[in-house]
């Protein structure tokens, strides 16, 4: 197995902890820390990260050429999307729709996802994954599973924050896989002297270097 794998698991296990979590349960109906996105929203799309992997695995492997993970960032159209853009209210919606029977169901259902995968993802053969919605080109499954590492790690700390509970606990790689993805990209979006300046000199440093 490869180490994103592993630490892939390792946060897809945290995920269900904190979905579980009775502060998430007693704000479901409230906004979250998302704009125009509620708790159960916020909570469905974070287990559609751990509900992916499955579904990706169960799909046939397609022909299309394989691309890196950062052409594959380079390539997707929702980064700096506007809010009312199409597809971003189709994550609102379908994370309504994926948490619809209620925080505990779902919570549930990703810890039964996770056990699952503990078992299954290990030994699941590198090969291309691919979904419907992208171009005429697929990534690895281990590119995509740290994809999922990144969303996991991200909405987590999202999740968190909307609930008042603090961010759970990462390990330090997994988080260090995440930082060095969102610098990648923040650097193709910002060019290299507005990170170099946001991360060494607070008096030149721009207003934002946000990758997403």
């Amino acid at each position: 197995m490869t180490r994103n794998r592993d630490l892939y698991l390792a946060a897809a296990a945290s995920a269900a902890d904190l979905l579980a979590a009775p502060e998430v349960a007693g704000s479901w109906h409230e906004p979250s820390a998302l704009p125009k996105m509620s708790v159960q929203s916020l909570a469905g799309h974070l287990a559609g990260q751990v509900f992916f992997i499955p579904k990706m695995l169960a799909e046939p492997v397609p022909a299309e050429p394989v691309i890196p993970i950062h052409e594959y960032y380079a390539r997707v159209s929702w980064i700096g999307s506007d809010l009312d853009d199409p597809f971003n209210e189709l994550i609102r919606t379908s994370g309504e729709r994926d948490a619809s029977d209620g925080p505990a169901a779902l919570a549930a259902q990703v810890a039964a996802t996770v056990q699952d995968l503990r078992a299954v993802l290990p030994a699941a053969p590198s090969r291309p994954v691919r979904r419907s919605t992208w171009g005429d080109w697929s990534i690895s499954l281990d590119d995509f599973v740290t994809s999922r590492l990144l969303e996991v790690v991200i909405h987590s700390d999202d999740l968190a924050c909307s609930v008042g509970i603090p961010t759970p606990e990462f390990p330090a790689e997994a988080v260090e896989t995440v930082v060095d993805l969102l610098t990648r990209i923040s650097l193709r979006r910002h060019g290299a002297t507005s990170v170099l300046r946001a991360l060494s000199r607070a008096e030149r440093a721009p207003d934002t270097i946000s990758a997403l």
